[in-house]
């Protein structure tokens, strides 16, 4: 193969990196990839880093040391993420999407690639300092959002499930009482699928009371693990949480199904 003009493996580097987020890559290995020479490659690196920043798509960025390099942390800019959210509660206060109940329509956003890519940049943004080890989630709604957190964070995804699956081997399984309707709910882990003492955070597409992330939080600690974060897309403001440690992108405040008037805004975390 030609060698690449410095335009060219700018481009390169910025795909690499982009396809592996989180993942450090030696100056070592773009020189031999590329087979130029690493002071050619810090100037390439410098420009790359550029290119993100003006594209608003989170950062490059260089560690030193001897096991350093240089890593892609995904991300959305502080406009591009605050029109994203707005843009988001707009859709999601279209009166057609009120279900009985007090509820949304919410399945054909959680399912949009190009959606819940987007919120899951977002969440991870949050948790980029927490040094995670999974990203854990209930079946079934919240598996895209937190594929797509995992994705950014470059963290295995585990499922917990309603019902224990035979394909999973032997597995955990918990009661816990829901946070709204007091209801009990079963939620299962296999044994193979964490690794004891690891740090995880538990991300989902909608948080009432909090009873599913409680029991979350229970069921890890049969294995050992710690929840050292929790994220959701949106939250109801009307309910008591049984957990306060959260990130909520949106808040829903109020589903008026008389007068077909939804209330949901951008939360405001700290």
């Amino acid at each position: 193969m030609d060698r690449l003009q410095r335009k060219e493996r700018v481009a390169a580097i910025i795909k690499i990196l982009s396809d592996n987020p989180n993942k450090v890559f030696s100056l070592g290995y773009f020189s031999e990839f590329f087979g130029s020479a690493r002071s050619t490659l810090s100037e390439d690196i410098v420009l790359a880093k550029k290119v993100v920043e003006y594209l608003g798509c989170g950062k490059i960025e260089t560690i030193s040391g001897a096991a350093g390099g240089v890593k892609y942390i995904p991300g959305l800019s502080d406009i591009n993420k605050d029109a994203f959210l707005k843009e988001l509660c707009v859709t999601l206060s279209s009166p057609d999407r009120i279900i009985k109940g007090g509820y949304i329509y919410m399945n054909d956003i959680v399912f949009s690639p190009e959606i819940s890519s987007k919120v899951g940049l977002i969440l991870a943004s949050y948790f980029i300092e927490k040094n995670v080890d999974y990203v854990i989630t209930v079946e079934t709604k919240g598996i895209p959002i937190a594929l797509m957190t995992a994705r950014a964070l470059n963290k295995p995804l585990v499922i917990a499930r309603r019902e224990v699956g035979v394909t999973e081997g032997s597995s955990v399984s918990i009661n816990y009482v829901t946070g709204s309707s007091k209801k009990i709910q079963r939620m299962s882990l296999g044994k193979r699928a964490i690794t004891k003492g690891s740090r995880c955070i538990f991300i989902d597409d909608f948080m009432k009371a909090g009873g599913t992330a409680n029991g979350i939080i229970e069921l890890l600690k049969e294995f050992e693990c710690e929840l050292v974060g929790i994220g959701v897309l949106v939250e109801g403001a009307s309910d008591k949480k049984l957990v306060s440690d959260y990130i909520s992108l949106l808040t829903l405040e109020t589903v008026d199904e008389e007068n077909g008037i939804i209330k949901i805004y951008p939360t405001k975390n700290d």
